[in-house]
């Protein structure tokens, strides 16, 4: 099955009667294996990568070629789900033509669009991606990337200029040629708004129901973070606690000498017995 395309992504709006669209993380080849198994729609290299496998406080401690690396063992999986990438912090903030060369690095490691975080203010740069031919998801809300400036995570557009102000970069995006956007961490009726407000899909975290599609960390969903989930992760399975009990066992098999068995031990030939 091929990949599905941004072209493809950009269509699904809900209104039109196409099926929510489903995102999930991930950052190694088992992980991208799993999702895609599951049917989903697109996987999201994040930088969340610095908070879920490499420990860091935020998103910031990432680069490009941290990234990249990601998106190679990624798409080491051949997965059927579209592959975005986050461009991180500082790769798309500076210069036109320094973002249009950090995210051909992203393309280049296999995937197939862009992500990057900010309204109106990113307009210049989705623009000169847009002229390189790379498909551009935008992100609203609550933008990780800016916690320091936002002075935490904190849920955006609780106003009504913030959140006028939301809906208004949500369209000054789409036509900037963005072909679709994630919206976090915003009031429900803000998702809802900015939804009908744009003609190209719009992926909640955190901005409730109304929106085209959901995307979750797949680290959160299936409760292995590090860190305490935010209130609009549904943890779906506990495989934390399960693999400390499967290792706890197997320690306890190595220490006790229950491991390896004779199903686990290469039977000795019998010349060397002689």
């Amino acid at each position: 099955m091929s990949q599905l395309s941004a072209p493809q992504i950009r269509r699904r709006k809900r209104r039109n009667g196409a099926e929510p669209i489903v995102m999930v993380t991930a950052y190694d080849e088992p992980g991208a294996r799993y999702v895609d198994a599951a049917g989903v729609d697109m996987i999201l290299v994040g930088d969340s990568v610095a908070n879920v496998m490499l420990g860091h406080e935020d998103t910031m401690h990432v680069s490009v070629e941290e990234i990249a690396h990601h998106v190679r063992a990624v798409c080491a999986a051949r997965p059927s789900a579209h592959v975005v990438a986050d461009l991180p912090w500082l790769s798309y903030h500076v210069d036109r033509a320094d973002t249009v060369r950090n995210a051909a690095t992203l393309i280049r490691a296999g995937a197939s669009s862009v992500k990057l975080e900010g309204g109106r203010v990113r307009v210049e740069m989705i623009t000169a991606l847009v002229d390189a031919e790379i498909p551009v998801m935008g992100h609203l809300g609550l933008t990780p990337q800016s916690v320091l400036a936002f002075g935490g995570f904190k849920v955006q557009g609780k106003t009504r200029e913030a959140a006028k102000m939301l809906v208004e970069d949500a369209l000054a995006l789409e036509a900037a040629g963005v072909y679709a956007m994630v919206v976090e961490g915003v009031p429900s009726e803000v998702g809802r708004w900015i939804t009908e407000a744009t003609s190209v899909p719009v992926i909640g975290i955190g901005a409730g129901a109304d929106t085209d599609g959901q995307v979750l960390v797949f680290h959160d969903l299936l409760g292995m973070s590090n860190r305490t989930p935010a209130k609009f992760v549904r943890q779906y399975a506990d495989l934390g606690a399960a693999i400390t009990e499967a290792v706890s066992r197997y320690t306890a098999d190595v220490r006790g000498g229950h491991f390896p068995g004779p199903d686990e031990t290469y039977a000795t030939p019998p010349e060397l017995l002689d």
